[in-house]
């Protein structure tokens, strides 16, 4: 009876069971219908009605391929750290790996993310989860994990399933390693250091034709997908285009050894066209968001080429994505498709109606990451016409919506990617032309833009996000003898602007071919090993003429006496302001001096609040650093460190001491993590640099970089809320041939959370820096402000004949807070 009874409950159950396995797949079926045409979001919402059945099923198999599903439609809405984590939950691996804030790849954290992958059950849903891993991982960011994630996974399949095709992982291998090659390609236009400047070249010369071989591989091979084989020909196009630009820009630099290799690329590129323009039937074969994305994307590659044809064609590619755009009724793509149009279109009123289509769509679903992009071109349309009102405002919602995105500058479309150098720079830097440009310009809103803009660089080159400064005419009570000194280089003009302790503003314009021969000779000088055995004579004569072109146009302005705070761009940063020399006196002898990154400091606050702790670290001989790859060429043992050392615990209230093998990473990692020091004072051979992988500092066993000092103080605000009020960096350097110095150096500030930082732009003498800096906390501790006690340290070493030479005592400066 019990067997009879309980049957038709089983049937029932059973039949549950099924209905809900079909709708199910169903659902799974129509979320892929709706991705494909486009319709992203309704696609993710389907797959997650189709997760909810699943789950109820206790189908993991089932689950799994659903969260796939929702990765790929994340992936589609731009929501890329989301999408990451959602694979990651398939896979149930770790959050670590999608952490973007994470940035700093290295040799442990390869093997650890390897370790993790072996982990993974390679069943065919965990490997389609990995493929989109490496995918994820690409979007937000993380080239190196994102390749041997997907080297993992290629060599996984090949050897758990031997038969099934890879082509569709190679592509996404290939096209990871492309993203390397355009993130070092944009280093190579912020880079000024020649010795780094040649390691950059020779990497994207090699990595571009290897890159052009392995898409050209993919295209040959015969059992690859028609599909992959279009999407490969168009990133070998776009490779292309991209390596001929720069091939153009060295050879331009005088670099003559690639004339050959200029000509070969060039070759190629008509080719490349007339086979995909052959093979164009495969973009209807696309996905819909695909088929748009590729074919706006071969309409702006085609657009670079000189030649009215081709223009045509791509107005016709970049019209036929619109129309398909609109059948999705996806208001990103139908953004794109009309901001496209609007790039392409030669007739004015069609570009400016197109783009203002494009951007009113993107503000309509807050796309400030492409909205910014059609406000640009916006501006530039109205500037041409001379309706500056409206370039005026276009420039600023361009700036203000960069503002929102900076913290994550991928573009949505990860193929529409950009360069910070060459997209981002140049919209506040034509926004200040622009408003300076006007009869009575607004001074305030030129120095927030520039603010902006020196923020944005800093936050690039640390690639992090948001950081936490104020501006310095937001600060109350500045004393009546503090001035504010905004030099930004505009490209033809170098534009001075004073701001005394009242808030008025003066401006003063200079040819910029006045100023550069001076900066550059004097760069030259100081960078010079020769600086030593040049004469003070010289050194004045450069100094001078700049005393004459920057601070004489703007002397009646200045208090007599003070703080003197000054706000540098480009390569003005890496001079010392201390020399400035006014024919009978240099600037140091009359006022304090500080430096800030675009005039915004972390909120002040007084070293005097924390009791005078102190965590220092010394070397003074050589060590296993010595031969790190990034460590600075020819380094000797700095035998007066100890010294030094010595002299500084003397003047502190408490100190913990880390001198050469005491003097690890790991040692000052655990120091600086469990204790609480007001004072951080690393005396050690460091580098300063254009590129943050070269701004370092040596510990006994290796290199700390700026990225990895930024991930131990981190873990020190997780410890400790109070942060570092000074941070001393003695015996570094600038690189040779570098103009920002301070972006290495207020990077290691801002990021640190430190509020004052002092370091030295080239290796100064070691008897003379212990001195000063025995002044210096003598001073400090006896209550003087950072600036007024680092300038009495100098002065006191000027005065004495023995190191009177600039050499000995100017090479010092402080960036951030002076009080």
């Amino acid at each position: 009876m019990l067997v009879i009874s309980s049957q038709p409950s089983l049937t029932l159950a059973q039949r549950k069971n099924e209905v809900q396995q079909n709708q199910a797949e169903l659902l799974t079926k129509k979320g892929h219908e709706q991705l494909n045409q486009g319709q992203a979001t309704k696609a993710y919402d389907t797959w997650k009605q189709a997760a909810k059945l699943y789950r109820q099923r206790h189908d993991s198999e089932g689950v799994s391929g659903t969260l796939i599903n929702q990765n790929l439609a994340l992936q589609a809405l731009g929501l890329y750290p989301r999408a990451c984590k959602t694979v990651l939950e398939v896979l149930k691996m770790d959050k670590w790996i999608c952490d973007s804030s994470l940035n700093q790849s290295n040799e442990l954290t390869t093997e650890k993310l390897k370790a993790a992958i072996h982990q993974v059950d390679p069943i065919p849903v965990n490997l389609l989860g990995l493929h989109n891993l490496g995918d994820d991982l690409r979007l937000i960011g993380k080239l190196n994990e994102s390749v041997v994630v997907l080297q993992q996974t290629l060599s996984l399949v090949q050897k758990v399933m031997p038969e099934k095709d890879t082509s569709n992982i190679k592509l996404s291998l290939v096209l990871s390693k492309q993203y390397i090659y355009e993130t070092v390609r944009d280093k190579y236009y912020s880079i000024e250091e020649p010795v780094f400047k040649k390691e950059t070249v020779i990497f994207i010369q090699k990595q571009a034709l290897k890159l052009l071989n392995n898409y050209q591989s993919l295209i040959d091979i015969q059992p690859t997908p028609i599909l992959i084989k279009l999407q490969a020909q168009l990133y070998r196009l776009s490779l292309l285009l991209d390596f001929e630009k720069w091939l153009i820009a060295e050879s331009n630099s005088g670099n003559g050894q690639l004339a050959a290799i200029k000509t070969q690329i060039g070759q190629q590129i008509k080719p490349s066209i007339e086979l995909i323009l052959k093979n164009s039937s495969a973009f209807s074969d696309l996905p819909a968001s695909q088929s748009i994305y590729t074919k706006l994307n071969f309409a702006n590659s085609l657009n670079q080429i000189p030649d009215e044809r081709l223009h045509s064609v791509a107005v016709q590619y970049a019209e036929s994505a619109l129309q398909t755009a609109k059948s999705t009724n996806e208001q990103r793509l139908i953004s794109y498709a009309f901001g496209t149009l609007g790039k392409l279109e030669k007739q004015t009123q069609r570009s400016l109606n197109y783009l203002e289509e494009a951007m009113a769509l993107a503000q309509s679903i807050q796309a400030w990451d492409i909205a910014y992009q059609w406000q640009h071109e916006l501006g530039l349309e109205y500037y041409k016409q001379g309706k500056y009102d409206k370039a005026e405002k276009a420039y600023n919602a361009a700036i203000n919506n960069l503002t929102q995105v900076r913290d994550n500058l991928l573009a949505s479309n990860a193929d529409l990617q950009f360069s910070f150098y060459e997209k981002v720079e140049p919209v506040y830097r034509e926004y200040m032309r622009l408003l300076l440009s006007s009869p009575n310009p607004n001074l305030e809103l030129v120095i927030q833009t520039n603010e902006q803009l020196q923020i944005a660089e800093l936050e690039n080159f640390l690639k992090c996000g948001k950081l936490d400064f104020v501006a310095l005419n937001e600060l109350q009570g500045l004393p009546i003898t503090t001035a504010i000194i905004h030099i930004i280089d505009l490209g033809d003009s170098i534009e001075i602007i004073a701001q005394s302790s009242n808030h008025s503003l003066i401006r003063k314009s200079v040819d910029a071919k006045l100023i550069r021969s001076h900066v550059n000779n004097i760069l030259d000088a100081v960078q010079s090993s020769r600086f030593f055995s040049s004469t003070n004579k010289e050194i004045i004569l450069y100094y001078q003429k700049l005393y004459d072109l920057l601070i004489k146009p703007i002397q009646a302005y200045l208090p007599s006496s003070g703080t003197l705070v000054f706000a540098l761009d480009r390569s003005f940063q890496s001079l010392p302001m201390d020399l400035l020399y006014n024919g009978k006196n240099y600037l140091i002898e009359e006022y304090s001096i500080v430096e800030t990154f675009g005039s915004k400091i972390r909120p002040p606050k007084s070293l005097y609040q924390n009791k005078f702790t102190a965590l220092i670290a010394g070397l003074s001989k050589e060590s296993p650093s010595f031969n790190d790859k990034n460590a600075p060429k020819g380094l000797k043992a700095l035998r007066e460190v100890a010294v030094e050392v010595a002299q500084i615990k003397k003047e502190t209230d408490s100190s913990t001491v880390l001198l050469n093998e005491n003097f690890t990473s790991l040692q000052f990692k655990q120091e600086l993590t469990k204790n609480d020091f007001s004072i951080v004072h690393i005396s050690t051979h460091g580098q300063f640099s254009s590129n943050s992988d070269k701004t370092v500092f040596l510990a006994y066993d290796k290199v700390i970089n700026v990225l990895e000092f930024d991930s131990l103080l981190k873990q020190k605000t997780q410890f400790n809320e109070n942060t570092i009020e000074l941070l001393v960096l003695s015996a570094c350097q600038t690189a040779k041939g570098n103009k920002r110095s301070t972006l290495g150096m207020a990077g290691v500030a801002a990021r640190a959370g430190a509020q004052s930082v002092i370091a030295s732009l080239w290796l100064v003498d070691e008897d003379s820096t212990a001195i000063l800096m025995q002044e210096f906390y003598k001073d400090l501790k006896n209550g003087l402000t950072k600036a007024e006690a680092l300038r009495q340290a100098k002065l006191s070493l000027l005065s004495n004949p023995k190191y009177v030479h600039p050499y000995f005592w100017s090479g010092f400066v402080l960036v951030g807070g002076w009080l």
